[in-house]
């Protein structure tokens, strides 16, 4: 897998993003309201033609819809994270259970529910963005500690974080962790031992407010577990989880 490249912070609103979506309607309106924006917009009316302009272009974001002709959305997210690590927002027709869980499972990073108000759509894909360039010179723990630490590097047994590098490796080899488990990581990271609540992460690493809703939160954990190991990020019940010391 490559690493999608990661841009310069404060996610630009030149930022190129492919669409991919079969209703032409709904295409053409998101299409013009992201370019009214300041988006460069490809678009792309099947899951095969988006995963081919995918490969071409190299956008900065991904926004596709889990109803597709051809390749579902479902695999196309799947087949996207088989060699980049660009951001992905999948969006919902019906905000149906299986739809949101089965995309976040498949790699993407967050989703929202159609229709969706243009201010909401468009505050995700640039808090997206703004992750994806998130690149921190060092991970200063809250408490005060961050593991063994040489100001650019924090070891939690196996597990190492080069701060500098933007590099996790675990028993010496890098982990491909897409921006939005990194930025989690980051956060665990920064408080080991320390239980963070799930709207918690939800407000630092997806900047969304608390609206009851944490299966985004609790697929990344499980994506992340499945990455750094499972015994490393512990679950609170009734509270949230911590990164074990």
């Amino acid at each position: 897998m490559t690493h999608h490249r990661l841009s310069a912070p404060g996610a630009p609103a030149e930022a190129r993003l492919l669409l991919v979506e079969d209703d032409e309607v709904i295409r053409n309106t998101v299409r013009m309201l992201l370019e009214r924006y300041g988006f460069t917009v490809a678009t792309a009316a099947d899951g095969l033609t988006g995963l081919e302009i995918f490969r071409e272009t190299d956008p900065d974001l991904l926004l596709l819809d889990v109803m597709l002709p051809d390749l579902d959305g479902i695999g196309l997210c799947r087949r996207v994270r088989e060699f980049s690590l660009a951001p992905i927002l999948m969006m919902s027709a019906r905000g149906d259970t299986l739809d949101v869980v089965s995309g976040l499972e498949a790699g993407a990073d967050d989703y929202v529910v159609k229709p969706c108000e243009s201010a909401v759509l468009v505050a995700r894909i640039r808090s997206l963005l703004r992750r994806a360039s998130f690149s921190p010179d060092t991970v200063a723990g809250r408490d005060g500690t961050a593991g063994d630490t040489d100001g650019t590097t924090v070891t939690f047994g196996d597990l190492t974080i080069d701060t500098r590098g933007m590099e996790v490796r675990r028993d010496g080899r890098t982990l491909a962790l897409t921006p939005t488990e990194l930025r989690m990581l980051l956060e665990f990271a920064a408080s080991p031992g320390v239980v963070l609540e799930r709207r918690t992460l939800l407000s630092r690493v997806w900047d969304h407010a608390w609206h009851g809703d944490t299966r985004v939160v609790d697929l990344h954990v499980q994506r992340l577990r499945a990455k750094i190991g499972a015994e490393r990020i512990e679950t609170v019940r009734g509270f949230g989880y911590k990164l074990r010391r």
